[in-house]
């Protein structure tokens, strides 16, 4: 969709997806359409083009529209492929009101199904696919779609040791997400979990991943034992480092050009969800100590999500928005002047042949699919 002409949909966007899809059937593997952004941003993350910590998707029903209308071009285009597996139709909704997010399934629902009454719907809940406590109804030929990531798997976590408070406190968790689909009895799909993994030039690497794989053993070890089917996706498949089953090998073109900056944002403490803010805690601290004297305490802590705190608030705005927006210039910058011949060779980087394989991460995933 182009957005001075929202009302056309452009045939050539399938292009990238039709090649995806025909990909993995090739392998044999189902594919599960997953609209990860919106219009406005469903949510307050950089990830879902929001760019303002706001959510406006939930205020303009023309976002609303435009959200359905590319839907329905959708499942008109995928109806009769049998290798797509169903529609994931809005990835970690995020409405501060929660009704907004029931009215919206209840409205895509039977618009999918207008042109597309066979294939599955996966539904995310609300607040990053993590609550599901407003939700009352069941819609037809539909799996409920929980994120189950854990902060102890998190660099700004509790460093995860098997305790038992520990355990006892990741199964409540994941208990309190799927209440709403054993209560209906209606299946689960775990779109999205994984911890984040130290890179070998940090300290203490080696045993941060171990901790983090015992996290991780865990969570599949609480799936085996729920009362109902636990179905998952792992997140991800393939990245430069931080949680994928493979990684783009240091020794590549693209890593090797690109490692200044990347070290310059693990300096800034950048990518916030995947390092903590050692290396800029003093720049941060103040402003927040500030903020805190200043705005009432029940004014702070009713922004919404809650539990995000005013640090989380702070910490999202600044350095996984603002700065990180400012770096993108720069890292534009690393690929100026470069022929195409180099350009080619950035990408092949992260083919799969110049991938390494997370060997732990795929071990216990593959004990878990065997047993």
């Amino acid at each position: 969709m182009d957005d001075m002409n929202p009302s056309v949909i452009k045939p050539e966007g399938f292009r990238l997806v039709d090649r995806i899809i025909d990909a993995c059937a090739s392998e044999g593997l189902y594919t599960i359409i997953d609209l990860h952004t919106f219009p406005g941003g469903q949510n307050q993350g950089w990830h879902s083009d929001s760019g303002i910590h706001k959510a406006l998707f939930w205020e303009f029903k023309d976002f609303q529209d435009r959200a359905i209308q590319l839907w329905v071009a959708l499942a008109e285009h995928y109806k009769d492929n049998t290798w797509v597996a169903g529609y994931n139709p809005m990835n970690e909704p995020a409405d501060p009101l929660q009704y907004r997010l029931q009215d919206f399934y209840a409205r895509i629902e039977p618009e999918i199904r207008r042109v597309d009454p066979h294939h599955i719907l996966f539904l995310d809940g609300n607040t990053y696919a993590m609550d599901f406590s407003f939700f009352k109804t069941v819609l037809p030929n539909s799996v409920y779609a929980i994120h189950d990531y854990s902060n102890m798997g998190f660099p700004s976590g509790d460093a995860y040791v098997a305790s038992d408070d520990q355990k006892a406190k990741l199964k409540q968790q994941f208990q309190r997400k799927i209440e709403f689909m054993e209560e209906h009895k209606v299946p689960v799909w775990n779109g999205e979990f994984g911890p984040v993994y130290a890179s070998p030039d940090e300290a203490n690497a080696e045993t941060i991943n171990s901790q983090r794989y015992s996290l991780l053993g865990q969570q599949l070890s609480n799936y085996k034992q729920a009362s109902m089917p636990i179905h998952w996706s792992i997140w991800l498949y393939k990245d430069i480092g931080f949680q994928g089953m493979v990684y783009v090998s240091p020794d590549t073109p693209y890593m090797k050009a690109l490692k200044p900056f990347l070290d310059k944002k693990k300096r800034m403490g950048l990518d916030r969800w995947g390092r903590d803010d050692t290396q800029v805690r003093q720049v941060y601290e103040p402003l927040i100590d500030y903020l805190k004297s200043e705005i009432p305490e029940e004014i702070w802590k009713e922004r919404y999500p809650k539990h995000w705190g005013i640090e989380g608030h702070v910490h999202r705005a600044l350095r996984e928005n603002l700065i990180s927006e400012y770096l993108t210039i720069e890292y534009a910058n690393c690929f100026k002047g470069m022929s195409d011949e180099e350009l080619d060779a950035m990408a092949k980087s992260f083919h799969l042949d110049n991938c390494v394989q997370r060997k732990e991460l795929n071990e216990i995933l593959r004990k878990d699919a065997e047993t």
